[in-house]
């Protein structure tokens, strides 16, 4: 990942503002009784913002009673990554993504793995645009089959990725977003209208849990999880597994099983090893070292209890569980190490070659790009 720019607090009135390619008028607000306030509509904080003032993640600004988004194509960073890097282990695998991301984000985690951006405030006068055009041409140059909205939260791309996923559908590619889920409705209608293929959902944890350390209500990530599956999108989801936040048996076994009953049970989940980043462990009261790994394989264990199909240990390179097996027989299927497939061998028609089983799998098989 290459970070192009530092990110500044955006300075200056509606002069200095209007006219810059990065700052655009926002699809998705209302205009309340009080004189120029406004209701953002992009996510579920639905901000209520005065003039001259930023949203809770500072990447919206009313101007003179209209929403405007600071950071339209304003790109922090940029690199053609692995899929499996997201993680999708079910989309395309041992493909590339061109991935951007630009800063802010509508979540307080303490625990940020990508604080440096998602911290930070876009800067218009300094900002580093990239138009839709020339990143969907970018994908082709740099070998990608589709395109990514990533390292910070996508949704802040809001209007951005409607014209990106646009032009990529057209130009035969596909568009992911890797994302906390904390969209409105609207959004996510809008964005799977547009050409969002697929979304990787990064879970945080319970409901107390992300209230406490994310701010935000765990039940309308749910929903936007069932959603998404519900219009077609391809959903992976992630839950960052951390000591004393969300490492609870009560809480893992609660996940896991309103994965198999509201999402089904070939949804693949990720566990991931927490690592600290951002804040002080100590300041906030965390795990001061990463999550060991036999809490991970719990985690997997309660997983496959719970009757998934698929479950994989994250940011454990080399370890079995980062491995596709077949859920009917146990054959080994795709070999990963890392973001890297090292073997896979799925059939052509998408079946275990072993015992035959149909293996849930978007891959240059069968799925989207070939209207399957």
């Amino acid at each position: 990942m290459l970070n192009l720019r530092p990110v500044e607090v955006a300075k200056g009135g509606k002069n200095t503002l209007i006219g810059r390619a990065t700052v655009k008028e926002a699809f998705l607000y209302k205009h309340l009784e009080e004189r120029k306030k406004v209701r953002c509509g992009t996510c579920e904080r639905f901000c209520e913002i005065d003039a001259g003032k930023l949203g809770f993640c500072k990447t919206r600004m009313n101007i003179d009673g209209t929403l405007y988004t600071l950071e339209y194509g304003d790109i922090s960073s940029i690199s053609a990554n692995p899929i499996e890097k997201k993680p999708f282990f079910h989309f395309f695998p041992g493909s590339k993504a061109l991935t951007v991301g630009s800063s802010g984000c509508n979540f307080s985690c303490p625990w940020c793995q990508n604080w440096d951006i998602s911290k930070s405030i876009p800067n218009p006068a300094r900002g580093n645009y990239i138009s839709p055009e020339r990143f969907v041409q970018m994908v082709k140059e740099m070998g990608c089959l589709g395109t990514s909205i990533s390292f910070n939260e996508p949704t802040l791309l809001f209007e951005y990725s409607l014209d990106v996923f646009e032009l990529a559908k057209k130009a035969g590619y596909y568009n992911t977003y890797v994302t906390n889920g904390y969209m409105s409705s609207d959004a996510l209608r809008l964005l799977v209208e547009y050409g969002l293929d697929a979304m990787n959902v990064d879970l945080k944890g319970c409901e107390e849990a992300v209230g406490k350390y994310c701010g935000a209500d765990v039940e309308k990530v749910w929903r936007n999880i069932v959603d998404a599956k519900e219009r077609g999108v391809h959903v992976e989801i992630t839950t960052l597994i951390i000591p004393r936040v969300n490492d609870g048996e009560e809480c893992v076994r609660s996940i896991a099983s309103r994965i198999r009953k509201n999402v089904g049970e070939n949804t693949p989940w990720h566990v991931t090893q927490y690592y600290p980043a951002y804040k002080s462990p100590r300041e906030v009261g965390l795990y001061e070292g990463r999550t060991p790994v036999r809490t991970l394989e719990r985690a997997w264990e309660i997983g496959k209890e719970e009757g998934l199909n698929y479950v994989y240990l994250g940011n454990v390179p080399g370890h079995p569980y980062e491995n596709t097996y077949c859920p009917r027989c146990g054959e080994l299927l795709i070999k990963r190490y890392g973001f890297d497939v090292v073997q896979n061998r799925i059939t052509p028609g998408n079946k275990c070659p072993e015992c035959g089983a149909a293996i849930r799998i978007c891959s240059k098989y069968g799925g989207i790009l070939n209207g399957q």
